[in-house]
């Protein structure tokens, strides 16, 4: 290989110990998978017991699916995959591994296709592979011009700050516009705080291996668990108004590119990468977010 060739290969290749995170965060997609079908039959439990979902999931609804083994079961599920997840960003960067999570969009929609005794449409399946193609192709770029950057002070109050406009926008639109809201309104509410989430997730995790905790990564930590407890109200309630393998679809992709976002633009992950690569990272995420709009207009379960 010419000399000029190494260099860039050296430059824009992850390390070896790197790509340890790919594997681990695609066991978490299989528990993010199982975790959604059991926690969506547990919804639905619920509804079929009398206590019909419309804007949105209030206390007595919370408290029934507490009593539910499928939805309890569900959560367990989807806490190892957050474990997984989790334990992924701590040896990969934001954009290699978060966006793998589309792997549990081909889990779930076979497996609630087998379940409902749904069959998928053509362009169901269509949307699906656009879904994964994107994000497969996404992750390809990524795991050979992403690196590890340090979070300096300034990028964590930027993200910090960003968030809390972000959360306070979506409570006030589902203070004012709740019983108007759709699946797809839900998702993509979920998917964006999920991607501030996995964000935050890393910054505390690089923090605490520094041993550098104080009142920034503790602020840090508090709007981490803000941004999931709303996530994952919205996450419940989409269950209730749509199947989930649309849920899974529009988290799985909207949660990664908004992690990708802050991860290229924020804390500089694709510094290094050629414009070829950034290109790249454009379309095949347009493709992808096309694929979660193309499954919540032609899924089975979500035509009227």
């Amino acid at each position: 290989m010419p000399p000029e060739l190494d260099f860039v290969s050296a430059q824009l290749a992850l390390d070896p110990r790197q790509f340890i995170g790919i594997p681990i965060a695609l066991v978490g997609a299989v528990f993010l998978s199982f975790g959604a079908q059991f926690q969506h039959r547990g919804v639905n439990k619920v509804e079929a017991e009398g206590q019909q979902v419309t804007g949105g999931l209030d206390v007595r609804q919370l408290l029934a699916l507490l009593r539910r083994p499928s939805w309890v079961f569900g959560s367990l599920m989807l806490g190892l995959a957050i474990v997984f997840q989790l334990t992924s960003l701590n040896f990969s960067p934001i954009i290699v591994v978060q966006p793998l999570g589309a792997v549990a969009l081909v889990i779930t929609s076979i497996l609630n296709s087998r379940v409902t005794k749904t069959k998928l449409n053509r362009r169901s399946v269509i949307s699906i592979v656009m879904c994964v193609g994107g994000v497969a192709l996404f992750v390809l770029i990524a795991a050979f011009t992403a690196v590890d950057r340090p979070v300096s002070d300034q990028n964590l109050v930027t993200i910090v700050i960003v968030l809390a406009v972000v959360l306070a926008l979506f409570i006030a639109l589902f203070v004012l516009f709740r019983k108007r809201m759709t699946a797809i309104a839900y998702i993509l509410g979920a998917g964006v705080l999920y991607g501030f989430v996995a964000t935050l997730a890393k910054v505390v995790i690089s923090r605490l291996q520094q041993n550098d905790f104080e009142w920034l990564t503790l602020t840090c930590l508090v709007g981490l668990l803000a941004a999931a407890a709303a996530g994952a109200y919205f996450v419940q309630t989409a269950y209730a108004v749509g199947p989930p393998d649309l849920v899974i679809a529009g988290l799985t992709v909207v949660d990664p590119m908004v992690a990708v976002g802050i991860g290229i633009i924020v804390l500089g992950e694709a510094s290094q990468a050629p414009v070829l690569a950034l290109v790249g990272f454009v379309l095949t995420g347009i493709l992808a977010i096309l694929g979660v709009f193309g499954l919540a207009k032609y899924h089975p379960q979500s035509e009227h």
